[in-house]
């Protein structure tokens, strides 16, 4: 009775002497706040993206081949959006690399476990405050890409109204929430990438391929999203939302691609961290020749993501009756003729030119792919397109223009002007912010691949 007794009150006074987690957070952080690298990564993220932005609206040339590149010279928010294209290909999961994949790993090439556990007498406790400090490092550079392109863009370009995908001028204020929202839903996939590297540095342990595991990772997902995939498989990958974020961008827009992104991604990371968790609760940390968890790591690992996978590409195919890649003959020419009536009226209003509704203009679009020698549908830079309106008071077709698309997998296009030169040749129109190019040249535009209504 004396002994058990004893060994309840030890067992309370040991939980007693616990680190609280709050303060084991703030000692973890300000661990990874002094490492010089984090630092010149912070550093990086909140002055680089504004000096970027500026810099390219000091130039004649545009990264017109970047989502929204075209459009730098006209409105200071393409800026943040440019530099989100470029962040959720190559920065964040490089970010997330040098932060979360090295969190816990860094202690073993230190050998400092034994000492942390004395400190902390929990490795439950030391996981969370680990994962927390990466978590908040993580958000503060996410937060410094996209305060500082912003920032940047504004002061070099000034607070001017976006053309959306779909042709229609959005006003600034609602681009300032379309970005903000955009931004937000970058953060599911990062937090996959952040909980993928979580996993690799407690798997893998002083190993560097723990460290590589998020690049890699995006690398190998981003080719498979190049692949002709079906558009259920497409939208399954995690890191589908550092894509899907275009949609907000239409009228009305594409939420179903990118929510669907956003909760897989968010899938991957609470999974991922789930079994981070697991293996490092169970580690034998009196070895001190510990080097991964082997065949563990595939067993408890890379399993259950594969088959997480399996079940998200299942319920995106039940949920949605799109086949094939979802990009279909007419899906393509709804979508031009729209872009195409909306910057009709943008080019009718900067030539002063009396105003038409796209009612009025009831434009059309005509497109082929490979002359009609193949399947009319998918992914391919062989598409071609004629586009016919009318005008005012005419019932006959008073106009055509031709256009050279090219569609990527994900459904975004760029649709390059081949004629009449009159009207989608290159030529600059004289605009409130100076003179621009002809919005009907070249322009950007997305085919929702989804049939949800």
């Amino acid at each position: 009775m004396t002994t058990t007794t004893a060994r309840a009150t030890g067992h309370a006074d040991d939980s007693a002497r616990r680190v609280p987690v709050a303060r084991a957070y703030r000692f973890e952080l300000m661990k990874l706040i002094s490492q010089w690298r984090i630092r010149l990564l912070v550093c990086a993220c909140w002055i680089v993206p504004a000096l970027f932005v500026v810099g390219v609206g000091q130039q004649s040339t545009l990264p017109s081949d970047t989502l929204f590149g075209r459009w730098m010279h006209a409105t200071g928010w393409a800026g943040p959006l440019v530099i989100l294209g470029f962040a959720g290909t190559w920065a964040l999961p490089l970010l997330t690399s040098v932060v979360a994949g090295d969190v816990f790993a860094s202690e073993d090439r230190l050998g400092t476990w034994r000492h942390l556990l004395v400190a902390v007498r929990s490795p439950a406790r030391i996981f969370v405050a680990k994962s927390l400090a990466a978590l908040t490092v993580i958000l503060l550079l996410v937060a410094g890409l996209a305060c500082s392109s912003a920032v940047g863009g504004l002061l070099a370009v000034g607070d001017q109204p976006l053309v959306g995908l779909d042709g229609h001028l959005l006003s600034p204020g609602d681009t300032a929430l379309k970005v903000l929202l955009a931004w937000t839903a970058a953060l599911a996939p990062t937090l996959s990438l952040a909980a993928i590297g979580l996993l690799g540095s407690v798997a893998l342990g002083r190993s560097p391929v723990g460290l590589l595991l998020p690049p890699v990772f995006a690398l190998a997902v981003s080719v498979i999203q190049m692949l002709p995939l079906p558009v259920s498989v497409r939208l399954a990958l995690p890191g589908y939302a550092f894509i899907s974020w275009n949609g907000l961008f239409t009228s009305p827009a594409q939420l179903a691609p990118l929510l669907t992104g956003v909760a897989v991604s968010l899938a991957w990371a609470v999974l991922s961290t789930a079994l981070a968790y697991a293996l490092f609760v169970r580690r034998d940390f009196t070895n001190p020749a510990y080097d991964g968890c082997g065949r563990r790591a595939l067993a408890l690992g890379v399993l259950p993501l594969a088959a997480l996978t399996a079940v998200t590409v299942g319920a995106v195919a039940v949920a949605t009756p799109s086949t094939g890649s979802g990009i279909t003959q007419d899906k393509v020419q709804k979508s031009l003729a729209t872009v195409f009536a909306h910057l009709y009226r943008l080019q009718t209003r900067e030539l002063h030119r009396p105003a038409v509704t796209e009612e009025q203009l009831g434009a059309t679009a005509a497109c082929r792919k490979s002359d009609g020698q193949a399947a009319q549908e998918g992914a391919g830079n062989d598409w071609r397109c004629v586009v016919s309106w009318h005008l005012p008071g005419v019932k006959a077709v008073t106009g055509t223009a031709v256009y050279q698309l090219d569609i990527t997998s994900d459904g975004r296009f760029t649709a390059d002007g081949d004629g009449p030169k009159e009207v989608n040749g290159y030529f600059l129109l004289r605009t409130s912010t100076g003179d621009a190019p002809n919005p009907l040249w070249q322009f950007d535009g997305s085919v929702e691949l989804l049939d949800i209504h």
